[in-house]
């Protein structure tokens, strides 16, 4: 396996050339306090070298040991303890927590591509602390004072780590029907008792206390979800001095055996009258909840483009260097034995697509990043739209780059052949790791439906509007000749997606299972389109640039790689979300 190389030059090229980060930043006031582009180059830079020296060395050996169990007790795979450690007391457990209680308030451009870095490095790892930053949103936006005084401090110090416990046997997706109860106590405690299971990170020995945010109920909640309220519930009690005191009434049952993230804990954790506390306010947990599931879900989209960075960089050294047939347009090194893998047709295919999709991907996760730092420290009519394109592309970031992110590990494992699929070279470590970021924090298919049912036909069609105005505004302001050739194209496939969507909101009045049947391949069509026009903006800035001409050249031939042989994937993707319900529905369950 190739050494994982962070890709900083196209990370400061979307920041500074492309998106214009540091004037944002400046723009909007309580960023400009906290971060420059110089102060965001050393936070870059810090990041790679702990990803690139202290991580990524742990992947291979994390895989083949895993965590082991014992009487409720987890311990981590060996490195990791040394690591996490090293990367706590390197305040990057704080990066973009809330600095009224020890954070560093980062925005998320940045947090986004220490995310990139994680993934890439070893998604197991990169788990640990993603869970408790995602945690950390939550309470730090619903919890009380006393408890961020309390807890929150000490999980951005990287001391305590945090879980997120949702899932139990019979309710996945459907949350409203969990069965785990919290009975009030005098003292405005909780006692929450039930089992939930692929709890990631819910016990390990990294930090020396676990803080768990768990859904339940009170006894006399309303049915469904609207019954749901959240609980902070801590591994260990904090006594008064805010030391460790005894353990709570919460225990670890056993792991889960993975196809993947073997490094990382999978547990069933029992919760057996175990004291908790209020986040928020009574039967409105899903809403504290969604605060980290959405930074969450954006975060798994994230795993997927990690990963696809990782498998296109070995892939890419494994093609330089493996020697195999001859070019069919003549010999290309005459002194060896074959041509190298790169003259092939077929490779340069798979290469490009990595390269092309890995490149688009991050470019378009970073625009999303910066609606959200909008969203969050904008005000005004910038404010609102950014707000409601966080809420269009969220999905879109999730399912999009994950299932992105799973074709270009399987293409990276093609490239190698027989040696991709044997446990040598790491290439199938990353499809493994990878399959699972399809599945968790809501599986893709319910993504689509997040993205059809309820934020395009739930808004009748307003928040596509929001996203293709810009887009359209964007095409209108092209003057530059040279910029037609992806200008065009982007208008084309803006078009169809505003065709696609009215179709499928008229469809859908005559039958709502249009919306379900359409909903997978929508999603790919927008998140195909979002990537055109983040790609002709990349396209724009290279063909301008003056300096560091290869950069430039390979952005601007990568463009048009994207638009000449991936773009045009929408054609089938409409053509089958158009077909209608019937084809899906017509079968009748004994026919299957």
């Amino acid at each position: 396996m190739a050494d994982y190389q962070v890709p900083l030059k196209d990370m400061s090229f979307l920041l500074y050339d492309v998106f214009n980060a540091d004037k944002l930043w400046q723009s909007l006031p309580t960023l400009a306090e906290r971060v420059d582009r110089d102060t965001a180059e050393a936070i870059l830079q810090g990041c790679a070298k702990i990803a690139e020296q202290e991580i990524a060395p742990l992947s291979r050996n994390g895989d083949e040991t895993g965590v082991t169990f014992d009487a409720g007790n987890v311990t981590t795979a060996p490195g990791y303890k040394e690591a996490f450690k090293t990367y706590a007391e390197g305040g990057w457990t704080s990066l973009g927590g809330d600095p009224d209680f020890g954070g560093m308030g980062m925005p998320k451009m940045l947090t986004a591509f220490h995310e990139e870095m994680l993934c890439s490095a070893d998604i197991s790892f990169s788990l640990y602390p993603g869970l408790t930053a995602g945690a950390g949103l939550s309470l730090a936006k619903h919890g009380s004072e006393a408890l961020k005084t309390r807890y929150l401090t000490r999980m951005y110090a990287g001391d305590w780590a945090a879980s997120m416990c949702l899932t139990e046997a019979h309710a996945g997706t459907d949350l409203g029907m969990i069965r785990t109860k919290a009975v009030p106590q005098a003292d405005d405690s909780y006692l929450v008792s039930g089992t939930k299971i692929f709890i990631t990170a819910g016990e390990h020995d990294l930090t020396e206390n676990i803080v768990h945010l768990v859904l339940a109920k009170l006894p006399d909640a309303p049915d469904g979800p609207r019954g749901i309220s959240l609980f902070l519930v801590p591994k260990f009690h904090v006594n008064d001095d805010e030391t460790i005191g005894e353990q709570n009434n919460v225990s670890c049952g056993s792991i889960e055996h993975k196809m993947g993230i073997h490094a990382s804990a999978t547990c069933v954790m029992n919760f057996d009258g175990a004291k908790g506390y209020l986040v928020g306010e009574l039967n409105k947990g899903l809403a504290c909840m969604f605060t980290m599931m959405n930074f969450e879900r954006i975060g798994v989209g994230i795993q997927g483009l990690g990963a696809a960075e990782r498998s296109y960089q070995n892939a890419l050294e494994y093609a330089k260097d493996r020697i195999q047939g001859r070019s069919l347009s003549g010999v290309k090194s005459p002194d060896a034995q074959a041509d190298s893998l790169l003259v092939h047709g077929d490779v340069r295919r798979m290469l490009l697509n990595m390269k092309a999709l890995n490149e688009g991907s991050r470019a378009l996760s970073t625009y999303i990043a910066m609606q959200l730092d909008i969203a969050t420290y904008g005000t005004g009519e910038a404010q609102a739209k950014a707000d409601q394109l966080v809420a269009l592309m969220t999905p879109i970031a999730k399912a999009f780059f994950t299932d992105l992110g799973f074709e270009n590990t399987v293409a990276g494992q093609q490239v190698f052949g027989g040696h991709g699929y044997v446990r040598e070279w790491g290439q199938e470590q990353l499809v493994r790791d990878t399959r699972i970021s399809q599945i968790y924090e809501g599986t893709n298919g319910i993504q689509a439906m997040d993205l059809l049912a309820r934020k395009v036909a739930g808004s009748k069609g307003k928040l596509v509007l929001v996203f293709l105005e810009e887009v359209r505004a964007y095409i209108q302001e092209s003057k530059n000749d040279a910029m037609q050739e992806f200008i065009q194209p982007l208008a084309n496939a803006t078009d169809e997606l505003a065709d696609l969507t009215e179709h499928l909101l008229l469809a859908a009045q005559a039958s709502p299972e249009e919306l379900g049947c359409a909903a997978n391949d929508y999603l790919h069509v927008f998140g195909y389109t979002a990537m055109a026009y983040v790609w002709a903006k990349m396209a724009e800035v290279s063909l301008a640039a003056s300096d560091d001409k290869s950069f430039h050249e390979s952005k601007v031939r990568t463009a048009r790689y994207f638009f000449s042989r991936l773009l045009p994937r929408c054609q089938s993707l409409i053509t089958s979300a158009k077909s209608g319900q019937s084809a899906v529905f017509d079968i009748a369950e004994e026919l299957f």
